[in-house]
Formats: structure tokens, C-alpha cells, sequence
């Protein structure tokens, strides 16, 4: 009887999670926004409660089942007819980089550092940020990229011509500091790096965002916005 009964939890239980997996719709993975997986992790939080627990009946899990699915579809109405409320529970997409100048309140407000978009636009394709004009943070965690239009569209190929490879860009400058074990894993020094800044006119490294140099594009610079300038100013004042 203990087996048959765990059985027909299991079954149950199995009924009701595709049920409601349904109600929120086909989605691919990337759409999946964290609510999504909220709905997903306390159903199956009912289901392994009682399982195993003669005390909980299969009347009790398909209860708990189903109102917790009417209580899903409720909000996703909801979600749909009220933009705040779409807004609240499936998020919107941040601009990260706006016209190819990044935005440091959005990264921070969604806890990103320069290598984690770096690492994301990789997975893209894209292994500078020179290229990139705008990159969108979807609600999901994925990005959107808008590259320049002199960094897509036409290759070389189409033109005949037969260029060498571009060299991986490397980050030496991040937030005002400078990343020293990546300027030795090119054999560069401090040195170098700062007699290179000072040619382009950069005398302080606190003033820049960004900073990247490849052997065949040289340095990629980007200096804080100057209202971000002043406020980190201020504070360290």
C-alpha cells in the first residue's frame, strides 16, 4: 500500500507540474524570467514534501497543487493586462551599453562587471567592445547586440580582399584599475601601459572605465562619464 501510494503521488504530482508548466506557456529556456523558475521550484518543492510523507495525502498535494496553478494563472493575467505589473514580476530589458558608451548605474544595478559582459559577448561572437553600438541585458539573463554597421555586413571575402586575423583584445584597464596579471600574460608592463595612456592624453587611470589593447587594433579607451567622474570624486574626497 506505502509503494502504491507514493506512486500515485508521483503521478500526480507529475500531472499537475506539466498542467501548469503549460499555463505559463511554450518558452524556450532563455525566455524562462526568474519568476518562471520560482513557479517551477515550489511545485516541485510541494511534490518532494509529500512524497515520502504519510501524513501528507494525495488529496492534500492535489490541493496544494492546484491552487498554487490557479494562483500562477491569476498573476500571468494579470501580467499581461497591467505593463506595472509586467514590468514587476517579468522584468525589462537594461541598456548596458548605450551608442557604444557603457552604462555604469545599469551595470551596477544589475551586479555586472566589464569581464562578465566581455564573457557574454564572446558567447556572441563579438570579442571587442569597439564593435559593440548597443547591448541589451534581457529579463532572462541573455543579451541582445547591435554592432556598428562598420563591424558587420560586408567581409572581406565579398571584397576580394584577404586580411590578416584581428588578435584577441585583452582588458588592462577596468574601473581605474589596472589588470596587471593580464598585461603579463602579453609580456606588457605598467610601464608600458602608462606611456601609452599618456600619448592619447589619459594622465589618470582613476578616470577611466574601460580599457583594452589588442596587437592589431591597439587601445580601446573609454574614460568615465563626467557626472560619475565627479560622484566617485566626491566620495573618495
Amino acid at each position: 500500500m506505502i509503494y502504491l501510494e507514493i506512486a500515485t503521488k508521483l503521478v500526480i504530482g507529475l500531472a499537475g507540474l506539466l498542467a501548469v508548466t503549460r499555463l505559463l506557456g511554450k518558452k524556450e529556456m532563455s525566455q524562462v524570467t526568474p519568476f518562471d523558475f520560482i513557479y517551477a521550484l515550489v511545485l516541485g518543492g510541494i511534490l518532494e514534501e509529500g512524497l515520502y510523507d504519510e501524513k501528507v495525502s494525495i488529496w492534500q498535494i492535489l490541493f496544494a497543487i492546484c491552487l498554487w496553478g490557479i494562483s500562477v494563472y491569476i498573476i500571468e493575467i494579470c501580467a499581461q493586462k497591467s505593463d506595472r505589473m509586467k514590468k514587476l514580476l517579468k522584468g525589462h530589458p537594461s541598456l548596458i551599453i548605450r551608442n557604444g558608451e557603457l552604462d555604469i548605474k545599469q551595470m551596477k544595478k544589475n551586479h555586472l562587471e566589464i569581464e562578465q559582459v566581455r564573457t557574454m559577448l564572446r558567447k556572441q561572437g563579438v570579442f571587442t567592445l569597439r564593435e559593440v553600438r548597443d547591448l541589451y541585458l534581457e529579463p532572462g539573463g541573455d543579451i541582445s547586440v547591435k554592432l556598428h554597421s562598420k563591424a558587420g555586413s560586408v567581409t572581406p571575402d565579398m571584397l576580394g580582399l584577404n586580411p590578416r586575423d584581428e588578435a584577441p583584445s585583452i582588458l588592462v584597464i577596468e574601473e581605474g584599475q589596472i589588470k596587471e596579471e593580464e598585461l603579463q600574460s602579453v609580456k606588457k608592463s605598467k610601464e608600458w601601459l602608462l606611456e601609452g595612456l599618456q600619448k592619447r592624453n589619459y594622465k589618470k587611470i582613476e578616470d577611466i572605465l574601460y580599457g583594452e589593447w589588442s596587437e592589431t587594433d591597439g587601445f580601446y579607451i573609454q574614460p568615465y562619464p563626467k557626472k560619475i567622474l565627479i560622484y566617485n570624486k566626491v566620495l573618495l574626497d
